[in-house]
């Protein structure tokens, strides 16, 4: 026990027993932070530890940082460090593992206590800042003390193990509680995962239409008009059957009907198509053209060629226009045949 219980002794305590063996009293005050000490207690041992943590601290603070506010709930059965904001245990210091408590004399907001940690079985220095409350917070602290001194006489030593065995079950549930919080982040990561792929994912039954391959020329290579499914109607009946297309359509060795291009209408292709057969028609046509010219040259220097033949030798005229008929009646056949064939 320290001086700041032992000077207490003689005068009254500041709180009732009922508010520290039933309820805890609270206090708010800023936390320093915690060092480890070589001994569990000791007024140098102390001091040296707020002069650390005080200089840890200004370091910090010439940094933007600001030191941390804590709530404290003191009870007989430790003291608790929570956040006070979430009211999160940051630290829970059973009450028979604190081996000193005492406030600083050159610092009247300065308090401390240390506490043997139970997991590296360290002793730990706690450092607080109250500008109002640190000596009432020391003096609380030593009350607990004392309550729990008597009620262990009391009760012959069976409540330190009971004290114990709570404190093993308040381990054990706030560590059930982490569990828990992160199993419950996982699952609602895996929902929002879920809902993403569903935004994303197609509708039942409907099939992702695939780009259609293009033949050397870069076009689109013609389909047939698909068969229409047999889905009934909304009163129940099958639709009237297709009608089939004529038996005497030629089709080539895949069961497939030749394709004409010039032969289909305009509104039957895609506008890229459309506008490559409208210049393949143009190109026909400027052929066209030319070959009548050739034609038309050819039988006029083969009219003059042979009305010189038939001057030179003095054939009779008859012959002669018998021959120009028939040069007529056989240069006729190819333009007969680009007229017949629309060329």
């Amino acid at each position: 026990m320290n001086r700041a219980f032992s000077r207490k002794k003689d005068k009254t305590w500041m709180h009732t027993p009922e508010a520290l063996s039933k309820h805890y009293i609270p206090y708010n005050a800023k936390f320093l932070g915690s060092t480890e000490v070589e001994q569990p207690k000791g007024t140098e041992v102390v001091r040296d530890a707020v002069r650390k943590l005080k200089f840890a601290r200004h370091i910090k603070k010439s940094e933007g940082q600001k030191t941390p506010k804590v709530e404290l709930q003191i009870s007989i059965y430790g003291v608790k460090i929570l956040d006070p904001k979430t009211k999160e245990v940051q630290h829970n210091c059973q009450l028979h593992r604190i081996s000193f408590c005492a406030d600083d004399k050159t610092d009247k907001r300065i308090f401390t206590f240390i506490c043997k940690d139970s997991e590296s079985n360290k002793h730990l220095c706690y450092v607080f800042d109250s500008e109002k409350c640190a000596e009432e917070i020391t003096l609380t602290i030593g009350q607990a003390f004392d309550l729990a001194y008597r009620k262990f006489l009391e009760s012959g030593g069976k409540d330190v193990e009971t004290r114990k065995q709570i404190a093993g079950l308040q381990k054990r549930i706030q560590e059930l509680e982490t569990e828990n919080t992160e199993l419950k982040n996982k699952v609602q990561d895996l929902e929002n995962q879920l809902r993403i792929t569903q935004v994303h994912a197609p509708p039942a039954g409907c099939v992702t239409p695939k780009s259609p391959s293009t033949d050397i020329f870069d076009m689109v290579p013609f389909s047939p008009i698909s068969p229409q499914s047999s889905t009934p109607t909304r009163n129940g009946t099958q639709p009237p059957p297709v009608p089939s297309r004529s038996a005497e359509i030629k089709r080539d060795l895949f069961g497939a009907e030749p394709f004409d291009p010039f032969s289909c209408g305009a509104g039957d292709f895609p506008p890229d198509i459309q506008s490559k057969l409208d210049e393949m028609q143009r190109q026909r046509w400027l052929v066209y053209h030319i070959l009548i010219m050739i034609f038309k040259a050819f039988t006029i220097e083969m009219y003059m060629f042979v009305s010189g033949v038939f001057m030179l030798i003095n054939v009779d005229i008859k012959a002669f226009k018998v021959c120009i008929l028939y040069m007529q009646f056989c240069m006729s056949g190819p333009f007969s045949f680009l007229e017949a064939y629309n060329f």
